[in-house]
C-alpha cells in the first residue's frame, strides 16, 4: 500500500473508531462500557508556552524545544523526538510534562491550525502561541481525537481574519468522548501503528528516490 493509501486507511479507521462503529473489547472478550461525553475544560486545565524566538533556535542547545510554527510543518499526532534545540534558559520558559496536549493558539487558516499533537516527552521548553492542555485523558487519544474527530469543531471556534486565534476558553468548551482508559489506549495504539508504518514507508521512498537521484 502506498503512503497515500495508508493515509486514506487512517483517515477511515479514525472514523469508525470515533464514531464508535468499531469498537475494542477487554483482554477478556468483555465489552468496555459506554462512551461518555465531557468538556475539555472538565478533563484538565490549559496554560500557554512562553515565546522562542527564531533567533533563540540553536543546533547546539542543550534544551529541545518546539515553536508554534512545527505543530504544521514537522508534527504528527505523537511527538516522541523533539527536532529543534535552543541555548535559552530554562528559567523563563515553560516545560513540557509526558502526556501534555499541545494545540496552536494562532494560525493563517481555522482548518490548518485545528491539531492537537501528545507531547511524549518531559521537559522540552513549549514556545508562543502553544495552548498546553494537561489533564486526566490518555494525551494520545486526545490528540487523535482532537485531529480527527474535532478538527471541524475547533475549526469553527477560531477567531479572527488575517491572523486566527484558538484561544483556551473557547477550547475549554469543546465536546470529547471520554472511553474507558483502556479503550483509550487500545485506540491510541492501533492508530499509532498505522503512523509508524506510513513513517516508515515514507522514509524507505525518501531513500529510493535519492538513490534513483544518484
Amino acid at each position: 500500500m502506498s503512503a497515500g493509501g495508508l493515509n486514506a486507511f487512517k483517515a477511515g479507521l479514525a472514523q469508525k473508531l470515533f464514531s464508535q462503529k468499531l469498537r475494542f473489547k477487554r483482554d477478556d472478550g468483555t465489552d468496555f462500557p459506554d462512551w461518555e461525553e465531557k468538556a475539555l475544560g472538565d478533563l484538565g486545565g490549559f496554560t500557554k508556552g512562553k515565546g522562542i524566538s527564531k533567533a533563540d533556535i540553536d543546533e547546539g542547545g542543550n534544551l529541545p524545544c518546539i515553536r508554534y510554527g512545527e505543530l504544521y510543518t514537522i508534527y504528527g499526532e505523537r511527538i516522541t523526538n523533539v527536532m529543534s534545540r535552543t541555548s535559552a534558559s530554562a528559567t523563563n520558559l515553560v516545560l513540557s510534562e509526558v502526556n501534555d496536549v499541545v494545540i496552536p493558539a494562532s494560525g493563517e487558516t481555522p482548518i490548518d491550525m485545528a491539531r492537537a499533537c501528545c507531547v511524549l516527552v518531559s521537559g522540552v521548553a513549549l514556545g508562543g502561541d502553544i495552548n498546553i492542555f494537561r489533564g486526566t485523558m490518555n494525551g494520545e487519544f486526545l490528540s487523535y481525537c482532537l485531529t480527527n474527530a474535532r478538527r471541524r469543531e475547533i475549526a469553527q471556534i477560531a477567531q479572527g481574519n488575517s491572523v486566527v486565534h484558538l484561544y483556551s476558553a473557547q477550547l475549554r468548551q469543546v465536546i470529547v468522548p471520554v472511553p474507558h482508559p483502556d479503550e483509550q489506549r487500545k485506540i491510541a495504539d492501533a492508530l499509532t501503528a498505522v503512523d509508524e508504518k506510513i513513517a516508515a514507508l515514507s522514509k524507505k521512498l525518501g531513500v529510493l528516490e535519492k538513490f534513483r537521484g544518484g
